[in-house]
């Protein structure tokens, strides 16, 4: 084959690349928007709504909140104490211990002189083997259960089946929740009989004070790669999962923060324990479930009921959890790839699941050859300038607008971090990670694209930190 031959080849393929890089980000842009009107429309509710009177009434929704543990000594005791200490009514803490090696097990015993007890466990769903069961009588709403290992999707069935109440949540060990939280999050179910799972937001911990479990002194990490995932959370929640609400097709709700209805976790049989991604499996087979039996149901996310969580600051942390996030991902869209482009599932086959395979799974890669191939053929004169200008120009602008307005999003709704300081930092890293840090995780989600049929079933390990207490 000649050159003309290859050239044409590259050429469309350089095509090809700026409408995927201008289609991915017109997405982002329209979610921005829907998100901005949502959030509007949300916090006029809530300015409204006198939700506060709510946590002293007998006839709220019990909640069990769910918190697996595997190797988690440095930050288990500062989040019960966080868990026991919140706004609610009515509500018990299930600490499932997934067979640590640590002193995460002894610590909690000690921190809240814990005894064993004996009690039958009802397998509403089937795990590996609970060894035994800790109680206090001094703290009614506190259980903790040690199990062998089995993962983490394990470790919540197991929370599932011995939990009291009709609707749980779960929450990662190394995170804290804000007081009025599980008020916040029950509200969709008493709002609308047919909500069956809801989402919250989860923001960086790093930097911020903790006193008795909970955030005293709210500050931005000092950690470059933290700064970025502030920015990079704030536009992945308050404009990506409130664009996905907004149009009714919300497809993934964070393991680090979710509620969902008990009997239709366990009607669904539980987490799948055979996936490192269960967060977004769940979500999904709900979906592919619901709508199969054309049942009603609504799946939603609420901007604030805060979950803070310790980002990796290390590369080789942040290596381990995109891979394991992508791996996640792929796992749980190839288990349920009938749901592609089928008209049966609305918005959630036409829409939601087709922008996951080509813009979520597939963009690493697709991302990849586009910083290859377009200056490469810049370079081997198959471009004109013009072009190469306005593919980088478009893809990075595209970026940092965004960036920007997920952070003005931020400061003109809950305003977290309110001082000029604060502001300049998150815009000034709004914009530099469109130049280094977005093609690192890329490339670190590509690798988990690569070592998918490898490392599927496999977790990772990612550095945890004490809280830092006032």
């Amino acid at each position: 084959m000649n050159n003309a031959f290859w050239r044409e080849v590259i050429l469309k393929f350089n095509y090809f690349i700026l409408f995927y890089v201008l289609c991915v980000n017109t997405v982002y842009f329209i979610q921005l928007i829907l998100s901005s009107f949502s959030l509007y429309d949300y916090i006029k509710k809530m300015s409204y709504s006198g939700y506060r009177k709510y946590t002293e009434s007998e006839n709220m929704i019990p909640i069990s909140v769910l918190v697996p543990a595997y190797n988690e000594q440095e930050t288990i005791v500062d989040n019960i104490k966080s868990l026991l200490s919140l706004n609610y009514p009515s509500f018990e803490v299930v600490v499932i211990n997934d067979g640590s090696k640590d002193e995460t097990m002894s610590r909690i015993i000690k921190s809240f002189n814990l005894n064993r007890v004996y009690q039958p466990i009802r397998t509403l769903i089937k795990t590996k083997e609970v060894s035994a069961v800790y109680k206090s009588i001094h703290l009614s709403n506190l259980v903790l259960i040690d199990k062998a290992n089995g993962g983490k999707a394990d470790a919540l069935n197991a929370g599932i089946n011995i939990s009291r109440y009709p609707v749980f949540t779960s929450i990662d060990a190394d995170s804290i929740l804000e007081s009025d939280s599980l008020i916040r999050v029950i509200m969709p179910f008493i709002e609308d009989k047919l909500t069956v799972a809801v989402g919250g937001i989860v923001r960086i911990a790093n930097g911020s004070t903790i006193k008795n479990g909970k955030i005293e002194s709210l500050n931005l990490p000092n950690n470059h790669l933290a700064m970025f995932q502030v920015v990079e959370y704030l536009r992945a929640f308050l404009s990506g999962r409130m664009g996905w609400d907004a149009m009714n097709a919300l497809l993934i709700i964070s393991g680090a923060f979710g509620a969902f209805r008990k009997d239709v976790a366990v009607r669904l049989g539980g987490y799948a324990p055979n996936t490192i991604g269960e967060d977004m499996e769940l979500i999904v087979r709900l979906h592919h479930v619901f709508k199969k039996n054309g049942q009603k149901y609504r799946v939603k996310f609420i901007p604030d009921p805060v979950c803070w969580t310790q980002a990796p600051e290390k590369l080789k942390d942040l290596r381990s959890q995109r891979k394991r996030w992508q791996i996640g991902l792929m796992d749980s869209l190839f288990r349920h790839k009938s749901l592609l482009f089928n008209p049966r599932y609305g918005l959630i086959g036409l829409l939601a699941t087709p922008y996951f395979w080509l813009f979520e799974m597939l963009g690493p890669l697709i991302e990849l050859i586009g910083y290859i191939f377009v200056p490469l053929s810049f370079v081997l004169g198959l471009l004109n300038t013009k072009y190469f200008l306005l593919f980088l120009v478009s893809s990075t602008l595209y970026g940092i607008l965004l960036s920007l307005g997920a952070i003005l999003l931020e400061e003109y709704t809950f305003n977290k971090y309110p001082s000029i300081k604060q502001l300049a930092k998150l815009t000034l890293y709004g914009i530099i990670e469109n130049f280094g840090y977005r093609q690192i995780t890329t490339l670190f989600r590509l690798q988990g694209m690569l070592q998918f049929h490898k490392l599927k079933h496999t977790w990772g390990k990612i550095e945890r930190k004490k809280f830092r207490l006032f």
